[in-house]
Parts: structure tokens; sequence; C-alpha cells
């Protein structure tokens, strides 16, 4: 293979050209973030939700070495069903692409990649971060410094619950990432509707979140990502009782197993399923089709706002 350029598929390009509201979607929550079969079908409601809400999804990934905007059905059920997937951050693009692989994007590479293809809106279920024991470890998601150079919206239900969040929003304000609640005041934590950290500020709807947008392009001084903080309503967050004692015991199998890097986020998230019942996948599922709608609705009212 030697044309290595960013391929958008036809529906994502010809709203790219027509000035279309697009959200771009990451594929790592398809192949490293949610159990067979699941994956596939929540894939396609995401999609389906951002449809709904009048947008166009750009699922984002790689296939035999071909970096993709906006996934075919096809593509999506390869990086849902076939084993090897590899799970590409920004710095793993590159090999990827020269040796033909099958990726999915985490947040950072789907981040950069929707930036480099024109689109301004990214829906996520949780930011990566900082990790526990990172003082040790120096062990800090890629998504936070690749996120202080691309002038991307990401709507997530804050950060991960299994990281140090704390530690997490420190970064973000040291490395000049925007952060904005959604109608609340408070940071959310992934499975939690409130993970005990305030914030400066909040946007009460989709209008204002692209007015903030529109204020960072007339202003050119901040040229990072804006992080939409969307916390789940509190009926319909997991149980924090239960969510405390899966994550200790979590956290435990970790250190005693030895697990670090790339593979300690889905060995969480894998435990939180097991050990719930699956109920942390139905929050998980929740999360992320409240942020695709939102998203969806961002990027409509951006696409308004610049209309002539």
């Amino acid at each position: 293979m030697t044309n290595f350029h960013i391929s958008l598929g036809s529906e994502v390009a010809d709203a790219l050209r027509d000035g279309r509201p697009v959200v771009a979607l990451e594929s790592t929550i398809v192949s490293h973030g949610l159990p067979r079969p699941d994956n596939l079908r929540v894939a396609r409601e995401i999609e389906q939700a951002v449809r709904d809400a009048g947008a166009v999804p750009a699922t984002i990934g790689m296939v035999a070495g071909e970096l993709r905007v906006g996934l075919d059905d096809a593509q999506l059920t390869r990086l849902a069903t076939v084993d090897g997937v590899s799970k590409l951050s920004v710095r793993d693009l590159a090999p990827a692409a020269a040796t033909g692989a099958d990726g999915a994007t985490t947040v950072a590479a789907t981040s950069a990649v929707a930036a480099a293809a024109g689109i301004g809106v990214f829906a996520t279920g949780g930011l990566g971060g900082v990790h526990r024991e990172a003082a040790q470890t120096f062990d800090e998601s890629a998504d936070l410094v690749t996120l202080a150079r691309t002038p991307i919206a990401v709507v997530c239900a804050g950060v991960k619950s299994i990281l140090d969040v704390g530690a997490t929003l420190e970064r973000l304000e040291t490395l000049g990432v925007g952060v904005v609640g959604y109608r609340t005041r408070r940071f959310p934590g992934f499975y939690l509707t409130d993970a005990g950290f305030d914030l400066d500020w909040s946007v009460e709807s989709p209008e204002q979140v692209a007015d903030v947008l529109a204020a960072r392009a007339a202003h050119g001084v901040h040229h990072g990502g804006l992080v939409v903080a969307n916390p789940l309503p509190a009926d319909e967050q997991l149980d924090p009782a239960l969510h405390d004692r899966t994550l200790a015991e979590g956290l435990a199998a970790l250190a005693r197993e030895g697990i670090t890097g790339k593979a300690v986020t889905p060995f969480l998230l894998s435990h939180f399923h097991s050990a719930t019942e699956g109920a942390s996948l139905a929050v998980n599922v929740r999360i992320i089709l409240r942020n695709a709608d939102l998203a969806a609705r961002i990027a409509v009212a951006a696409a308004t706002r610049r209309a002539p």
C-alpha cells in the first residue's frame, strides 16, 4: 500500500462539502470497549442516535491500513468481529498504516483525525486521563496532550472513574484544555454523575456550546480542545456503592496480575461488566447514546451558526 491519505466515506465527504453537521465517533469502543456481540449493535445505535438528532455520523477507524473517516457497515462489522484489531493512538497511526493493520482509534487518535478532516465535534463515552499511581508509573493517557493541540469539542461523561479524576483535571488545566459542564458545575465520573470536583464553567444548551466554539475560532488565541462534560442523571448512574466495591476489586486484580499501559482500561471495563452482571454495560451504553445525541445537536447548532 502506498496511498496513505485519509479516506472519507461518501456520506461524510458530501456533508463536509455542503457544510452540514458531522459528528466524529471513535472505534475503540467497538473493538475494545464493549463485549461481543453487544459492540456491533451498540455501534449502530450510536450512529443512529447521531442521525436522529440531525447530523451525519463519522465513525473513524483503520481497515487494512486505510485510515477511514466514516466507516461503512461492512467495515464497522469487521472491526467489531475480527480478532487482532490494534488499539491506535496518534503515534500508532503511521506504523499501522504502513503494515496494513486493522485498527480502532482511541479518543486521542479520533480527535486528531477528525480535526484533520475538518470535523469539529466528537462524541465518546469517557475521556482518558491520569492513571492512579501515575506519580510512580508516569501513566497518562495521550488523550490529554492531544486535546491540548487539537481544536475539537469532545462530548463525554467526564473521565473514566477508574482513573485519578482530580489529577486529570489538573493536567487539563495545565495543558490549556477547556472544560465546561453541560447543565452542571460538577465534573462527572463516567459511571457516576458526580466525581466530586467543581467546574468553573457550565453551558445550558447546544447553541451555547456552539457560541463557545465560535468565540474560540474568532479570537484565534486558543487552539486546543473543549471538553463538554455531560453527566448521566443521578437515577441512571451505576449504584455508587457497587461502583466503589467493583473498582477496588479491579484495582487489586490489576496489581496482582501486573497489568499496565494500554491494557489497563480494557481490563477494568471488562471487570466492571462481569462483576456488576452487566449493569455497568447498560450504564456505558446510556452514556454514549446520550453523548452522541448531544454532540449531534451541538454540531447542528454550529452548522446553523455558520450558515449565511
